[in-house]
C-alpha cells in the first residue's frame, strides 16, 4: 500500500529479458535498509525487489503488468517515480494508493496558471465513471486531485490536473510533455463502489 507522494526518482539502468522482464533501477534509498521481497512502487506499479546492492535495486516485470502499463516505461534510461510501502501509523500524505494499474492516460494539452501547470489527460470510457471533479487519482504513482471531467461523444473522455512547482520538481513530471503516456490508478473508494454498484444492477436486473 502506498500514498501517492513519491520519494525518490529513480533510472533504469538496464533491462534483461529472462522469463519476465528484469529492471535494474538506480535510486537514492539506502538498500540496506530495504528488504529483498519489499514493495516499491515504480511510476505507479507496486513491484518486488529481487536484488540490491549500493545504488540500486532490481525488479521482475511480468508481461501483463508490461502490457497494462505506460508504452515505452521499462527502458533503459527511463525515470521512474519511486515510492516506498507504506508503514503502519505512517502519516497518509496522499490517498491510498495500491500500485494496480487500472489503464493508460495520454497527455494532450499542458497550460501555465500561474506558477502551476494544468494538465489535460485524454483515457478511455472504461475509467470515466470512476473519476470525479475534486476525487483522487494516481498518475504514474503520484497522488493527484482531479480538477474538470469532460465526457466525449462516442467514447472517451478527458480530465484535468494542476502540477504545483514543488511536485514537478519532485517528481518526473518536470519533463512531462503533450504525448506522454502516463499509468492512471483509480481512487480504491471508487474502485470498490463500481463494482457494489455492479453487483446491486446484476441482482435487480
Amino acid at each position: 500500500m502506498f500514498t501517492g507522494i513519491i520519494s525518490d526518482i529513480g533510472t533504469v539502468r538496464s533491462i534483461e529479458q529472462r522469463g519476465d522482464l528484469r529492471a535494474v533501477i538506480e535510486t537514492a534509498y539506502d538498500v540496506d535498509r530495504i528488504d529483498l521481497g519489499a514493495s516499491i512502487s515504480c511510476s505507479g506499479v507496486c513491484l518486488t525487489v529481487v536484488d540490491k546492492a549500493p545504488g540500486w535495486f532490481a525488479v521482475d516485470i511480468s508481461g501483463e503488468t508490461v502490457s497494462r502499463t505506460a508504452p515505452g516505461q521499462w527502458s533503459a534510461g527511463s525515470r521512474l517515480n519511486l515510492e516506498r510501502a507504506m508503514k503502519l501509523g505512517e502519516e497518509l500524505g496522499g490517498h491510498i494508493v495500491t500500485g494496480h494499474v487500472d489503464g493508460i492516460g495520454e497527455v494532450t494539452a499542458l497550460e501555465s496558471i500561474g506558477d502551476s501547470r494544468k494538465v489535460t489527460i485524454s483515457a478511455g470510457s472504461e475509467l470515466a465513471p470512476f473519476l470525479a471533479p475534486k476525487g483522487s487519482v494516481t498518475l504514474d504513482g503520484i497522488s493527484l486531485t482531479v480538477n474538470t471531467v469532460t465526457d466525449h461523444e462516442g467514447g472517451g473522455f478527458d480530465f484535468t490536473v494542476n502540477i504545483i512547482p514543488h511536485t514537478a520538481a519532485v517528481t518526473n513530471f518536470d519533463a512531462l510533455g503533450v504525448g506522454r503516456s502516463l499509468n492512471i490508478e483509480i481512487d480504491v473508494l471508487a474502485r470498490y463502489l463500481g463494482r457494489m454498484r455492479s453487483v446491486m444492477e446484476n441482482h435487480t436486473s
